[in-house]
């Protein structure tokens, strides 16, 4: 006996939708995710990757807990924005092209869910460069 692997067809509408969003960029992805968020409830799962639908309703759940995880946004590049194109480059490992863009695209999501100390060190570095960072 031979044994056969399973083999997984796709849908072409799947293909389609998949491709498109594996081309999108930063500032794209971060748009579509807010998009899920607010007009569908649909939030990333704890493990990302995978899309889970807001549990409604309930108690209030836990009251100003504090924050530990920050998404770092580029804001603004002042007048070094080869300087801060650069940083975003070395920070996301986008091309210099992708990093250019995301840059005169402000604002743009350089990192999502970073810890305290990561987003921290990010600031510094976008600011070092004359860059302008939010965190959130």
């Amino acid at each position: 006996m031979s044994e056969e692997t399973a083999v997984v067809e796709y849908s072409d509408e799947s293909k389609s939708m998949g491709d498109k969003i594996a081309e999108m960029t930063l500032k794209q992805a971060k748009e579509l995710s807010d998009y899920l968020k607010d007009v569908h409830g649909i939030e990333p799962a704890a493990g990302g990757g995978a899309v889970m639908v807001a549990a409604g309703g309930g108690e209030g759940g836990e009251a100003a807990a504090e924050q530990t995880e920050f998404d770092v946004i580029l804001t603004g590049f002042g007048d070094k924005k080869l300087n801060v194109v650069k940083v975003v480059k070395n920070l996301t490992g986008a091309s210099l092209m992708e990093a250019k863009k995301m840059v005169e695209g402000c604002p743009a999501t350089l990192k999502e869910g970073a810890s305290k100390e990561d987003a921290e060190k990010v600031k510094a570095e976008i600011e070092e460069a004359g860059g302008a960072v939010e965190l959130k």
